[in-house]
């Protein structure tokens, strides 16, 4: 029986060719068990965990070092957890260099400004701000709708401008003065943006109510006549006392559901009316949503979004 080929001397991430002339590995190694292949000639030992990180460095190996990490991809990089470990690396490059297809990189040509980035693994790496534009330029070619392309783009933009302390002031100047195809949109995005949103789906439900016509606030604190704090909502309509909260999964047990109830019963009491958008209504059920909230607003309930008998009480429209 041929013995199993020891790969730890390799690097965690290695160019396969190059690895081949050092004399480090075969190339029947390089189709065996012990490694695994990450992009064209890039591969990782076997045992190492594959985390979009790694996958940056390995795709790096490949780029030109005119090459600007960035989008998604940078912003795992630096901590804001945006790519899964198998989503595309997302690099730009100016725009008379010539690099790529490659498959697992998306890439694009666009002017970049030597400011931008920083070095990084042989290429660069996009600064904080320049990072913020391309969550949004990203989305353009257009390859779906506006509202569509905002629903993705801004719940990225909310996510790491809360990780990284940033405002829209902060953002203003890298995202105007600017011609990049689809700077319409992120100029946009960037209005709509709030970082006080504490997850992807609740700044999903804001856009949405937004298309919709209804300003929704997030995170906002209910307290009773007296000043005694109540509760703290998803999302608000404040001005007509319309809670509208994002029930995940995790909110199905037992021990969950009995606490929503009397949360919302104190809230309640005070005036407010609520809107419950599920998991399923998220991927679903969009008008349905803000046709709820509408409802709401008005005080009226269809019987398809009249209180269930178990909720006791607690005057919700379930879309």
């Amino acid at each position: 029986m041929t013995k199993p080929f020891d790969s730890s001397h390799l690097p965690d991430v290695f160019r396969g060719s190059e690895a081949r002339k050092a004399g480090l590995i075969t190339a029947s190694q390089l189709r065996g068990s012990s490694v695994r292949r990450l992009f064209q000639d890039v591969y990782t030992r076997a045992g190492v965990a594959v985390t979009h990180e790694l996958r940056c460095r390995g795709a790096a190996l490949l780029a030109p070092p005119e090459a600007v990490l960035t989008g998604r991809s940078a912003a795992t990089v630096h901590g804001v957890e945006l790519a899964n470990p198998n989503d595309p690396v997302e690099m730009i490059v100016p725009e008379k260099n010539r690099f790529g297809p490659i498959v697992g990189i998306k890439v694009r040509r666009t002017e970049v400004k030597p400011e931008e980035s920083r070095p990084w693994n042989g290429i660069r790496i996009a600064r904080k701000r320049r990072i913020a534009l391309d969550l949004l330029l990203r989305l353009s070619p257009r390859k779906s709708s506006w509202t569509r392309r905002l629903r993705i783009g801004v719940p990225d933009l909310d996510q790491f401008m809360r990780a990284n302390n940033l405002s829209d002031l902060h953002l203003n100047g890298e995202f105007y003065g600017r011609r990049n195809r689809g700077i319409r949109l992120a100029r946009h995005a960037l209005r709509l943006s709030d970082p006080r949103a504490e997850s992807h789906p609740e700044s999903e439900l804001r856009i949405v109510l937004a298309a919709g016509g209804i300003a929704a606030t997030p995170q906002v604190e209910v307290k009773s006549r007296t000043g005694r704090f109540l509760a703290r909502l998803d999302l608000a309509d404040e001005k007509f006392r319309v809670a509208i909260e994002y029930d995940g999964r995790w909110h199905n047990t037992p021990k969950e559901q009995a606490y929503d109830r009397k949360r919302r019963r104190r809230v309640e009491a005070e005036g407010w009316r609520f809107v419950i958008a599920t998991a399923e209504d998220r991927s679903n059920d969009f008008k349905g949503i803000v046709e709820a909230v509408w409802q709401a607003r008005r005080g009226a309930f269809s019987p398809r979004k009249a209180p269930c008998p178990d909720q006791e009480g607690v005057r919700m429209a379930r879309v």
